[in-house]
């Protein structure tokens, strides 16, 4: 047996065709940087993530630009909002640290704080035991592909006169409450990482917003500060999503809803084959529809599990074993060790299967059947 924690090849093969005809249209028009594959992919995406699910009535305008990656995303948005230096900026330390590193590129401070233990997700309980005069924003996660409480967070954001930037890096097509992510905050951000749910081939993000001039502004600070070629507003970056890459999630934006639910099947059928057998199922808030980037159990002595696993053929990943609050780059923050229990306890329990649209049920099983095994005395 030999099951990848995820398998991109594979999902190559499912759309080679349309796939290879999509890059070699970018090369025959040399539009490598820029061009129409990527005005089409800011346009399709931003249509993408305003979509209601479940529900009715029309949902809000929604605008999108591209840009290199996720961390990019996310830096560009904050500076767009005006974060920074003195400024503090509430988020979750169970995270990839790219959203703590775009509040410290700003200047500002990435204050962190617990979550909940059955979703992973911030714990909107806690938010304003945390607001301090210096409080801008708030970044809440969407991590491993489930939707945080935004209607908590929301209305936390308003009594306090703060930002709402969505970090929906791992969630591209999560709904809460019938509302796609993406269009709940000022603004959202995405990563394009070819593992993710809509994954390019090689580094790309957007950030998507209903303020058409805050995209702008966006826009332009990552194009060197400039709209037209040779005339630069403001001094910016260079964060520009490629022709190539464009071109390749265009293709992929159209699977990615059949995508998810061959996930959201994966993910009910892990649930029903491992009831029972000692480990932690992951949670699923009500009012929440989850895209499961990531199928995360809990279980105890991780790391044996973990060998005998991989012994087996089956491999397995831990998002995330350090917790930013204990990362050595924010030692300087000076957080006391018993702060944040539960992420903490969290991060020696997690366990990632592997999760990917191709899998098979057959396949599922055996993983199922190796984990059960593992875990006996």
């Amino acid at each position: 047996m030999n099951i990848p924690l995820v398998d991109l090849y594979a999902q190559y093969l499912s759309i080679r065709h349309d796939i290879d005809s999509a890059i070699e249209r970018v090369i025959t028009r040399s539009t490598f940087i820029g061009g129409e594959d990527v005005r089409n992919f800011e346009i399709e995406f931003a249509q993408y993530c305003r979509q209601r699910e479940h529900t009715s009535g029309a949902a809000a305008n929604l605008y999108c630009a591209s840009c290199g990656n996720g961390t990019d995303a996310l830096c560009l948005a904050l500076q767009a909002l005006g974060i920074g230096i003195g400024d503090e900026v509430i988020t979750t330390a169970h995270t990839f640290i790219a959203t703590a590193e775009a509040i410290s590129s700003t200047g500002a401070k990435p204050v962190f704080l617990d979550i909940e233990e059955d979703t992973f997700v911030i714990d909107p309980k806690q938010i304003e035991t945390a607001i301090t005069p210096n409080t801008r924003a708030i970044i809440p996660v969407h991590l491993y592909g489930q939707a945080c409480d935004m209607d908590a967070i929301l209305e936390i954001a308003r009594r306090h006169d703060l930002k709402v930037i969505e970090d929906a890096a791992q969630a591209h097509g999560a709904t809460w409450r019938g509302k796609r992510v993406g269009s709940f905050g000022h603004a959202a951000c995405f990563s394009f990482y070819p593992g993710k749910n809509l994954g390019a081939y090689g580094d790309a993000g957007a950030v998507v917003s209903q303020d058409e001039d805050l995209i702008r502004r966006i826009r332009m600070r990552a194009n060197h500060g400039r709209l037209d070629k040779y005339v630069h507003e403001i001094e910016g970056v260079s964060s520009r999503l490629d022709g190539l890459n464009a071109a390749v999630l265009r293709v992929k934006l159209r699977h990615l809803d059949a995508w998810n639910a061959a996930r959201q099947q994966h993910a009910a059928r892990y649930m029903a084959v491992l009831r029972g057998s000692g480990v932690v199922l992951p949670a699923v808030r009500l009012g929440a529809e989850p895209v499961w980037h990531l199928f995360v159990i809990k279980v105890r002595d991780r790391d044996r599990v973990r060998v005998k696993l991989q012994q087996q053929g089956v491999s397995t990943g831990v998002h995330y074993p350090l917790p930013l609050h204990r990362q050595p780059a924010y030692k300087h923050l000076a957080i006391p060790d018993g702060a944040l229990p539960v992420t903490n306890r969290v991060a020696t329990e997690i366990l990632s299967l592997p999760m990917y649209p191709e899998l098979s049920a057959d396949q599922i099983d055996a993983i199922g059947k190796v984990v059960s095994e593992a875990l006996e005395p």
